[in-house]
């Protein structure tokens, strides 16, 4: 088993992206499985973000709204339960598509997700101002990534509240989640954060528990999703990663990453 060495001053790594079979047709593996897997390669906490009804869901769009979130949260749930009996933090977002242009959101609940069935039809900036007025955060996820299904690539800077400029999945050691591997993408997006002076976070984007790594670490423990989106917007000290690399929070490289056998 891989588990990564973390800094002496950021002994606290979490996962901001990543997907289970319960919410995301594409993902390989369930909340539980995902859950265990970054337990054991040493996160203290993981954000399980699932594709909406705009991306590659696996819950049927039929569905009755609440009855559509209720499975769509599933995947969150299981990992939750499981993470509860075994000391990893779980919290919820999801992964909001827009014909291929994606954003993750942070910090609001499912149950609001409920009670606002016009996110369903709302247009980007819609999006953006439900997301705000309830405390949460939209971010830009890998807002240069040159795939099939991204028929052309959107930027929104009035409309995100930061940028992913780490995503692991462009820059890894497995070509997780069925990317190339491309480090131009993720150097594109942190030129981009810098030159709309936008916060920058990092994911692995998994798919699947043949983790890579990335995530973002910190001081101290967060306490919540809303947390994670005050520590966002208040320019907190964190460190990115991608699984090879470690940033600081403008981007630049500040050391290897160390992947020590157990």
């Amino acid at each position: 088993m891989s588990k990564l060495r973390l800094p002496e001053n950021y002994p606290y790594l979490y996962e901001t992206h990543m997907h289970t079979t319960n919410g995301s047709i594409c993902a390989y593996n369930t909340g539980a499985e995902m859950a265990m897997a970054y337990k054991e390669a040493g996160y203290t906490g993981i954000f399980v973000t699932e594709h909406n009804w705009g991306g590659n869901t696996a819950v049927q769009r039929q569905l009755p709204w609440r009855q559509w979130v209720d499975r769509f949260v599933r995947g969150y749930e299981e990992a939750r339960a499981w993470g509860q009996q075994n000391g990893l933090a779980v919290f919820w977002g999801y992964e909001a598509g827009y014909d291929g242009t994606e954003f993750l959101i942070y910090g609001i609940t499912p149950t609001f997700l409920k009670e606002h069935p016009e996110l369903r039809q709302a247009s980007v900036s819609e999006q953006y101002r439900i997301i705000k007025s309830a405390g949460g955060i939209v971010v830009h996820a890998h807002p240069f990534r040159d795939a099939r299904y991204i028929p052309k690539i959107r930027l929104y800077p009035e409309y995100v509240d930061a940028v992913e400029g780490i995503n692991g999945s462009h820059h890894n050691r497995f070509q997780a989640g069925g990317h190339s591997d491309h480090e131009d993408f993720n150097r594109s997006a942190v030129a981009y954060a810098r030159e709309n002076k936008l916060p920058l976070t990092a994911g692995s984007d998994m798919h699947n528990t043949r983790l890579i790594g990335a995530g973002m670490a910190f001081v101290r423990k967060l306490t919540g999703a809303a947390d994670f989106c005050n520590s966002i917007l208040t320019g907190e000290d964190y460190l990115l990663t991608d699984g090879i690399c470690w940033y600081d929070r403008n981007g630049e490289t500040v050391a290897q990453v160390i992947w020590e056998q157990e």
